[in-house]
């Protein structure tokens, strides 16, 4: 199943970095645990959203490219 990019490139990159900011921070910060493998695990979500340009919930309220 082919889904249609709905964030545009700028949003994409950042979604990366902050993505494995989030990683960092819960893996090296919290020193692991529930709070920093939870936190982690969302970091996970959001730059796997990044690089694959489409955003569940964004598609959920209609969000499109251009």
């Amino acid at each position: 199943m082919f889904y249609q990019k709905n964030l545009p490139v700028s949003e994409r990159a950042i979604r990366v970095i902050m993505g494995l900011g989030l990683i960092a921070g819960g893996l090296l910060g919290l020193h692991g645990g529930a709070a920093g493998y939870g936190l982690a695990a969302m970091g996970g979500m959001v730059m796997v959203t990044g690089f694959i340009g489409f955003c569940p919930a964004c598609a959920m309220v209609g969000r499109k490219l251009r």
